[in-house]
């Protein structure tokens, strides 16, 4: 209209006329809530959080009491030009697992082991050994180190059980850590059965790769470390927000230390420790010259 008005020096009426609109509908102007303390509030969250998407957000919001649905955060999300798209990879149809993944029914039961690595700020390597449960889909330990062995792994798994109950199952591949005869003393000496993927089939272990990645998105793509206590002390705390404040889509968006709260308050029989890990076996028993044949 004001181009018009503009273009051809005319008043409103007669542009109106010409459009075929009344002039209420030309002066009208919106009363509605423009919801800017919830739009404003939306944006912080999206920039704290890069990586969550609207349903996310909309569960942190209705944690601070925000009294919204999802329909209002989406349009919302999207006027504001918030979304973030992944790449996601292609998937082939013809792909099929040979064996069935076994799906754990309370904590502890099964286990999920894998290693990363990363660089600190001036080139030099590192690794980062991550374990998770694959039930409550807590981050049990982020181990940082350099030069990570079975010896490592062992030791760092029975500073887990100092506070939990020994798993079932783990779940790992095929790496020389794994496959190494400390960690394999150590499973036999706690009754732990280690699962081992198909060799060059990380999607039998899909549950600590999917970690993983979310690990290196919201973590290790966002830091720069000095050195390897600058980055046990950042993915640290990175593990306590991870298990205390991130919603997860596939546990109703609970966190993970909220759905285990759950699930040890519910009437379910929680597996038995095995008798070696009540026992206490130091890790000494691991050393080679203690094997027994």
């Amino acid at each position: 209209m004001k181009g018009l008005q503009e273009s051809f020096e005319v008043s409103a009426r007669r542009a109106c006329a010409v459009i075929g609109i009344g002039r209420s509908s030309f002066y009208y102007e919106s009363c509605a809530d423009r919801q800017e303390e919830l739009r404003l509030r939306i944006r912080d969250i999206a920039e704290a959080r890069v990586h969550y998407g609207y349903r996310r957000i909309l569960t942190a919001l209705r944690r601070e009491g925000w009294m919204v649905n999802h329909k209002r955060v989406y349009r919302l999300y999207t006027q504001d030009c918030l979304t973030f798209i992944r790449k996601k990879p292609r998937r082939h149809v013809s792909c099929q697992k040979r064996v069935e993944r076994i799906v754990p029914v309370c904590p502890d039961q099964v286990w999920a082991i894998d290693f990363m690595a990363d660089q600190l700020y001036d080139g030099r390597r590192f690794r980062i050994l991550t374990l998770m449960d694959t039930c409550t889909r807590e981050c049990l330990a982020l181990h940082v180190g350099q030069n990570i062995t079975g010896y490592d792994v062992a030791k760092a798994l029975d500073d887990v059980l100092l506070t939990r109950l020994a798993p079932e199952r783990i779940c790992v591949d095929n790496g020389s850590e794994f496959t190494s005869k400390v960690l394999d003393q150590w499973a036999y000496l706690r009754g732990v059965q280690l699962s081992f993927s198909r060799p060059g089939k990380p999607t039998d272990n899909p549950l600590i790769e999917s970690f993983n990645g979310r690990l290196r998105e919201e973590c290790l793509n966002a830091h720069w470390f000095l050195n390897l206590r600058d980055a046990a002390r950042i993915t640290g705390q990175w593990r306590t927000d991870y298990n205390d404040n991130r919603p997860h889509s596939s546990l109703g968006d609970r966190t993970p230390s909220q759905f285990r709260s759950e699930c040890e308050s519910s009437s379910y029989d929680s597996p038995e420790m095995p008798e070696q890990t009540r026992s206490g076996l130091a890790l000494a028993d691991l050393h080679p010259g203690n094997w027994t044949r």
